[in-house]
């Protein structure tokens, strides 16, 4: 089925395929983006110096991993409060204010590097509350999606969406391993500046349709809305449970700053680069999907670039060369990047509108279990296992994971194309009880 040409104001040209230029030309998709790229530039920049200042002083893998896990609790903690908000108020405007939440953690971090080493809990102190900012922003940016394009539409814009925020994950780490070497100060000031600069633009998104935002008072059944329809979706259940133990188990990102000291002995600049390949290897495979995106097998594809993922992350784990180490990890990013790209296109797809915040916060919960828990597994595992085995055993249990998935979701392997998706006949209603 080829998709209608739709230009810029919602009007269809035609039943010739919709190109990635012309889903460009609508000014809410543009600005959506340059929002997407000054954030995830500026968080990419924050985490990549604060992982590394954290090693640095401590020298100790497992506080790493508290930092990865300060910054999980808040989402876990305001996974109802953050979607529920997210469904009933101006979704650009609650983007906004936690943005300038989170170029206010970055400001404190100025603070704390210019006035010398502190006690090392003030950054994890600092983290957790950024943590909180990434809660709040989580549903109601990715929520904003859905909204700028007609669906048809909307996986081209998925896309364009990845390729951005994994072009800002090969800038942000290399910007930040270069400021580092300056002094963790500057680039603390640049991250700031980028998050303050990334306000404007979503403000000024147009919507091309209405989010259909809730209007009743808050109960505890419209809070938990998003926890039934996961529970009650068998496809969106899957999908995210799929990528939440994959990345735990499977994720090496958080494990880099020590993989860099340790086992190839090299120093920030080149720490900095090896940081920036999962972006690299993203961005690629994000570019790949924005000319050539994925039409047919969507279900079975998932299941098989996530046993890719495991693959990638032994290799990496294994390994003492960097040659291999920085290959290994720009395939595991460019198999995570098809992950992401069908999951970030099912679950909208799937999902009413006026629910989409809640289920956002859902899956924001799974991706930051996936990530900064994950980070936290890392630390703890890399402390009873060893380095090496600490990854690689993870990428193992990544590939047992996507071949058990297999078995106990067909309707996840039996998915074919994304046109066959559509939310529920009869969705769980936000005050069912």
């Amino acid at each position: 089925m080829t998709e209608p040409r739709v230009d810029p104001d919602g009007g269809s040209s035609g039943d010739a395929e919709v190109t990635s230029a012309e889903v460009l030309g609508y000014p809410a998709v543009r600005r959506y983006l340059a929002s997407t790229a000054l954030a995830a530039i500026g968080q990419n920049v924050l985490v990549t110096v604060l992982f590394k200042q954290v090693f640095d002083i401590t020298g100790d893998e497992l506080d790493i991993g508290f930092i990865g896990l300060a910054q999980f609790v808040p989402a876990l903690l305001l996974v109802l409060v953050s979607g529920w908000i997210a469904d009933r108020f101006d979704r650009r405007r609650v983007t906004g204010l936690f943005l300038a939440g989170r170029g206010a953690c970055a400001i404190a971090l100025v603070v704390y590097s210019v006035n010398g080493s502190g006690p090392v809990w003030q950054l994890f102190a600092i983290a957790f509350v950024l943590g909180t900012a990434d809660a709040m922003i989580a549903p109601s940016r990715r929520s904003i999606a859905p909204l700028l394009v007609a669906p048809e539409v909307f996986p081209r814009t998925v896309a364009l969406w990845t390729a951005t925020f994994t072009g800002a994950s090969i800038v942000g780490p290399v910007v930040g391993g270069f400021l580092y070497s300056l002094g963790p100060s500057w680039a603390y000031l640049v991250a700031a500046a980028l998050q303050f600069g990334a306000i404007l633009p979503v403000l000024a998104i147009a919507y091309h349709h209405d989010p259909g935002r809730m209007t009743q008072r808050p109960t505890w059944s419209s809070a938990v809305g998003g926890l039934r329809f996961v529970r009650r979706t068998p496809v969106v259940l899957a999908v995210i449970s799929l990528d939440l133990f994959a990345v735990l188990f499977g994720g090496a990102v958080a494990l880099i700053p020590a993989v860099a000291s340790e086992r190839l002995g090299v120093g920030d600049i080149a720490y900095g680069w090896l940081r920036a390949a999962p972006g690299i290897g993203a961005a690629s495979m994000a570019v790949w999907l924005a000319l050539r995106p994925v039409r047919r097998r969507v279900g079975p594809t998932l299941l098989v670039v996530v046993a890719v993922f495991g693959a990638g992350t032994v290799v990496f784990g294994l390994t003492r060369s960097y040659a291999l180490a920085f290959v290994a990890l720009v395939v595991v990013s460019a198999a995570d990047m098809i992950s992401m790209y069908i999951r970030g296109s099912i679950v909208p797809l799937v999902t009413p509108d006026d629910q989409l915040g809640r289920v956002n916060a859902v899956e924001g919960v799974f991706i930051g279990a996936s990530n900064e828990l994950g980070a936290f597994e890392s630390g703890v595992a890399a402390r009873a296992l060893g380095l090496p085995w600490a990854i690689a055993g993870g990428g193992l249990v990544t590939v047992a994971i996507a071949a058990g998935f297999a078995l106990v979701f067909p309707s996840l392997r039996r998915i074919d194309t994304f046109e066959e998706l559509r939310p529920p006949v009869d969705p769980v209603p936000p005050t069912a009880p």
